[in-house]
């Protein structure tokens, strides 16, 4: 193992409301059984065995699920969970990290994770990590991200247009621009391109020179961040968590660095490369891409449930209780979830609207 102050955060906040009911703000997605009963969290802790040891290992999440995580995972000792008193968007996360592993080690390069995706060989995935690790190795003003390569013209993602490549490493190019979703007729084009992945959330940085990016581009962010680095690791630690944290404009880290730092315009000192992973990538955000781990059977029906079926097709079928029987005759294109306490039903065409249902659902099953 390469024996570098190598370091790696995984992102697991948010709520998952587009998985709802299984997901909930007490139980969210990113501690689901999804698949062979085991979470994406902990899947995205292992894919790191062998890379980066459990000590280096950093997760950044709600306080609140503080214990619920340490329970899940093997080896996260206390210090290195992050506990937001809020979310304040991916840019806050990350800068806190920076700020924790720059005062604990200068010299600290981390990789940033996410914890709602299955991604396979993960092999594969550690390779590519690795050689993103040496390209900030080898210039800390670099920063990478990983792009996926697209199987199909997708308007749910982000995209990457890599540039010229990078001379001394395999596969890594300079990334001339992010685009936000895009249209239909622009993901085409994209796709037909060859030049474009999929925005993966996934970063490797110097934490010194991210939090110089921070300092330039976003001054506001970078001043409650020092802050908070000064009082780390001290009695005064909480207190001020909870005073400053929730002040930070909430901002993704594309908007706020990734992209002002791809324009070469000589304003700064900092470069984005692009890496792209050709692996089986899926974000597990809502109903459609959970079916996606389940066997279909003849009919083109997913399920995990206890489930009587007399001439329905095409429906997603989901229970939290092995024993609760779900019976459904004619039916076509659903999904159907049941919970101890909330039942779902939804056309599968409107998955997407399954957040507004829980932002309307009572308190007491949120």
């Amino acid at each position: 193992m390469h024996q570098s102050p190598r370091y790696a955060m995984i992102m697991a906040g948010g709520s998952g409301q587009r998985l709802w009911p299984l997901s909930r703000k007490a139980h969210p997605k990113q501690l689901l059984p999804i698949l062979g009963g085991q979470s994406l969290l902990a899947m995205a802790w292992d894919r790191l065995e062998g890379l980066i040891p459990a000590s280096h290992r950093l997760v950044c999440s709600a306080e609140g699920f503080r214990q619920p995580i340490a329970d899940a995972l093997r080896g996260l000792c206390n210090d290195n969970y992050l506990g937001e008193p809020m979310g304040r968007d991916t840019l806050n996360a990350v800068a806190l990290t920076a700020a924790v592993l720059a005062k604990r080690d200068p010299n600290a390069i981390f990789a940033v994770l996410t914890s709602d995706h299955i991604i396979e060989p993960s092999e594969a995935f550690r390779k590519r990590l690795e050689e993103g690790f040496k390209v900030v190795e080898a210039d800390p003003t670099r920063f990478v991200t990983f792009a996926i390569t697209p199987t199909y013209a997708a308007t749910a993602y982000g995209y990457v247009e890599r540039g010229d490549a990078i001379v001394g490493f395999d596969a890594a190019f300079q990334a001339t621009r992010f685009v936000e979703k895009p249209d239909k007729a622009r993901a085409e084009q994209y796709l037909a391109s060859g030049a474009f992945g999929w925005n993966s959330g996934m970063f490797v940085f110097s934490a010194r020179a991210f939090l110089r990016a921070v300092e330039q581009f976003r001054p506001e962010n970078h001043a409650g961040i020092s802050a908070l680095a000064k009082d780390w690791d001290t009695p005064a630690q909480h207190e001020s968590l909870e005073r400053v944290y929730p002040t930070l404009p909430k901002i993704s880290i594309d908007y706020a660095v990734m992209e002002p730092a791809s324009k070469r315009d000589g304003t700064h000192s900092f470069s984005v490369c692009v890496l792209p992973m050709s692996l089986q990538w899926l974000d597990i955000g809502s109903y459609p891409s959970y079916a996606q781990v389940l066997e279909a059977d003849a009919e083109g029906n997913r399920s995990n449930a206890h489930w009587t079926n007399v001439a329905s097709k095409n429906c997603l079928v989901l229970s939290d209780d092995p024993t609760h029987v779900i019976a459904t005759v004619g039916c076509e294109d659903l999904v159907i979830v049941h919970t101890k306490d909330a039942t779902l039903v939804c056309p599968a065409a409107m998955s997407e609207r399954v957040k507004e249902a829980a932002e309307r659902a009572p308190l007491s099953v949120r």
